[in-house]
This record gives structure tokens, sequence and C-alpha cells, in this order.
């Protein structure tokens, strides 16, 4: 995948953390204004002294100097600028009216209040709203329903959203929730049973199984993956001071992607489909680390692919019958899977890009611990109600041991692929999950036995909505 510099200048990987701030928004403006001004003194040094190291270690100096002169500053002063959105309490999105073209600017800052992401990009018009009402179950009867509606509505309302499936378990009561349609133009709402994919969420499933087999004694997580590698492998002196806990807890030092997944993929749309194990160890030969091993968040679909590959070995069956055997059976959850039976087949969304584009479902190959099942608000719910209820039973165990803190820094806490964060200063276990087609949420509480799954068929995200719902009903 070929990425001009005018769209691209440093581009730093991230993930939803809790909503946005005051102070962080202002923090970010403040950047932002002393980069428009240096912008237009065409002042590229200025720029560069403001970011990070992240962006440094993308874009020398004189790199800079170069797309700033060729690609940016012909493009003239920036004559009028306007925040777009800020979401995330992290990605700040900037509207910039130039002499020869309208960009939008998305920028974020790392922890030093430095630029990390740097990012052009053609200006995006706001979503225009549906022409119609969406049809919808929720009957507006409750208080509860009232305010899920008053949130849901500005999300569904978008052009380019189609379905949406809500539960909420709350006092032992589950509410659901469901709005518009499983197909464009099928006028046939989803329910509870209605399958989608639900992306990284599948991290916390690998991560439950990790933890099963901790517990089961075969696996440590203090045990380096060197361990579980071909020695052509594991002779790479970067990989030696990763342990499994940390692959689980992002803190690897592994980027998010390796860099050989473009190469091997033939359906751009489809792009974990021809990625092999092969392709895997020739990758992780080389490898070089971001960060030093256990030091510093960065989320990496790569480390809990890896972490679901070194599953599979020592269990010695593949990633869909572990999650079958050790979670689905027990839980009863008959449709969460990596491939669906020919009946699940029927009840799977059709599923659309953040554009309103129907798109390809994704599927995987070696990656798939990091996001390939797919399931139901239904079958999730019960996954969230067993999170929260203590037994003695060996998934019980292995869902506890998940939820135990691994690292911390600052606000952020990971447990064992969980994050820990908070939504109107509660705090939450929470995942979320985003394929081309499908952006998914979910948040529990096992305190006040609190949960909200969150469900949509278009790669718009949900999260800002979904956490907005935990706000008004925690």
């Amino acid at each position: 995948m070929k990425i001009n510099l005018l769209m691209l200048l440093f581009a730093a990987l991230m993930t939803t953390s809790a909503m946005a701030q005051n102070t962080n928004s202002r923090k970010t403006d403040s950047v932002f204004q002393l980069v428009k001004k240096y912008f237009n003194n065409k002042q590229p040094d200025s720029i560069y002294a403001l970011a990070g190291e992240k962006f440094h270690a993308a874009l020398t100096p004189e790199t800079f100097r170069y797309v700033c002169a060729n690609q940016l500053f012909p493009l003239g002063a920036i004559k009028g600028s306007s925040l777009i959105s800020f979401v995330n309490n992290q990605l700040a999105t900037y509207k910039l009216d130039f002499d020869a073209a309208t960009l939008q600017l998305q920028l974020t800052l790392d922890d030093q209040g430095k630029i990390e992401l740097f990012l052009f990009q053609p200006y995006k018009k706001p979503i225009a709203e549906k022409l119609k009402s969406v049809a919808s179950t929720n009957l507006l009867r409750t208080e509860t329903d009232k305010k899920v509606d008053s949130v849901v509505q500005p999300y569904i309302k978008k052009s380019n959203t189609v379905g949406l499936s809500i539960g909420i378990l709350k006092g032992g009561q589950v509410s659901l929730y469901n709005y518009g349609e499983t197909k464009i133009g099928n006028n046939h709402l989803p329910d509870a049973n209605t399958l989608f994919e639900i992306g990284s969420i599948s991290k916390t499933f690998t991560a439950t199984l990790l933890a099963y087999y901790v517990n089961e004694g075969k696996i440590k997580l203090s045990d380096p993956i060197t361990k579980f590698l071909p020695d052509s492998v594991a002779s790479n002196k970067a990989l030696a001071d990763i342990t499994i806990e940390i692959l689980s807890n992002h803190t690897s030092g592994l980027p998010r992607l390796p860099d050989n997944l473009v190469n091997h993929s033939l359906d751009p749309l489809d792009p974990y489909r021809d990625y092999k194990k092969k392709d895997l160890f020739d990758y992780l030969k080389t490898a070089k680390l971001e960060s030093k091993p256990g030091e510093k968040y960065a989320y990496s679909n790569l480390a809990v692919g890896l972490l679901g590959t070194i599953l599979e070995q020592i269990s010695g069956k593949t990633y869909e019958q572990m999650v079958e055997e050790i979670i689905c059976k027990p839980l009863n959850l008959n449709n969460t899977a990596q491939h669906l039976s020919t009946l699940q087949n029927e009840h799977f969304v059709t599923v659309y890009n953040d554009q309103g584009k129907e798109t390809p479902a994704w599927n995987f190959a070696t990656l798939a611990p990091c996001g390939a099942l797919r399931s139901t608000v239904n079958n999730l719910l019960a996954y969230a109600a067993a999170q929260m209820t203590v037994s003695n039973t060996k998934l019980s165990k292995a869902m506890q041991l998940t939820h135990q803190v691994t690292f911390t820094d600052k606000d952020l806490q990971l447990g064992l692929g969980w994050h820990i964060i908070k939504i109107g200063g509660t705090p939450y276990f929470f995942h979320n999950g985003g394929t081309y087609g499908c952006s998914t949420f979910l948040v529990f509480n096992p305190t006040t036995k609190f949960a909200v799954v969150a469900l949509s068929n278009s790669g718009e995200s949900i999260d800002a909505t979904a956490a907005e719902i935990v706000k008004k009903l925690q």
C-alpha cells in the first residue's frame, strides 16, 4: 500500500481510552495554534520541534523540511481553521482552508505533550442524516428507553450507519434495543441474536484462553516467548525480553501490525485472510521493537495474534477449537464463532464501511486471535455476566485472572486483554472492536453488575455513543 506523504506525515497507531476531557482538548488546541502559526510563517523546523519521539523516529528533520517545502507549503497559507471533533480524549480533527485546497488535519499528543499523530487527509464533509426516520424496537416507555434513544439517534440517523443492536444488563435485568437494518433496503431490524463481526473484543477471549492454560500449568505469564518459537525465530535477540504476559497487555514493544502483512494480502479489503504462520515467523526473525518490553503501552494486533499462535502450539488445538471448548460450550454461547455455519450465516449482517459502502467481512488465518470472532448481543451479555460472576469453575477462575492489573501508566490500566478505564468517573473493564464493516463495544463493572454491549454493522465508530449510554445509565 502506497501512502502519499501529503496525506501521511506521521501516523502513530492508537486505541481508545475514555471520553474527551477539557484539559486535553485545550492542550491539543494550544499546540495546533502554534502549528498553524509556524506553518503560515513557513517554519518547518519550529513545527518539527513540537513533535515527540515517535514522530522524530518516523521522519528526519530533512525529510520533514522536504515534505513541507514541496507538498504542504505550496498549498498556501491556512486561511481558516475549525475543530471538527475531539475523540477519545486524544484525537483532534481540524478543518483547514488553504489558498489552494481544503484538507483536514488529525492531531494527537504523546504523554509529554508533543505531537504524535500529524495526519493530513482530504476534507470529509460532515455526514448527512438519513431522509427517513429509522425503525426501532425502542418503545420509549421508560426513562431508560428515552435516555438510550436520545443518545442513539444522532448515530443511527447518520447516512453512513445501517443497523445497531444494544444490550444492557443492570440490576439483574436485561434491556435490548435494536435500530435500522441488517442490510440496506431489507427493512429487517437486527435483534439480540443477529451476528456481527466483534473485531478486537476477540482479544478478551484470547486472554481468557491464556489465563485458563496458566491455571492448568501449561504456560506461565513470565515465560519468554522465545521458549515457544522456532530456533530460527528465537535467535532474534530483540525478542529475548518479551514475556507471555506482555503480549497480552500490549507492552511487548512489537508494532501494531507486521510490516509484511500488506505483501501477503491478496485482497486489500480483507487484509488478514492470507497471512500464514510462515509469514509471521519470517517477520519475527528480523523484527525490531518500538520500545523496551514491559515499559510502554502500545496496542498491538501482532502481539495478540502471536499469543494465540503460541496457545495453539501448547494446546494442540486451533484457536476456534479452544474458544469453543473452553469458553463457548460452558457458557452456552451458541452464536459465537470464527467460522459460521450455514444457519448462522443467515443471521449475519451485511457490513458497511465508514462511508456507508458495502464491504466484505474479514476472514483471518494466523492472526485470528486478535479479531476473528463473530457474535451477538445475547451472547456477549452472557459473556459479560460470566465475567462479573465469581464461581469455582475453571472458566470463572480464568476470567478472574484476566482482571488482575498487569500494567499501569497514569490513568491507563491493563489486565490480560482487558483495558480498565473510567467512564463518568466509574471504572470499567472494556474492549471495543473495529473491522472495515463493524464497530463494537463492551464494558462491565463487576461491583455494580452493570454491562453494556453495542454492535453496529458500520465502520463508523460506536465508541462515543456507547460510552454516553454508560454515563447516562450508571
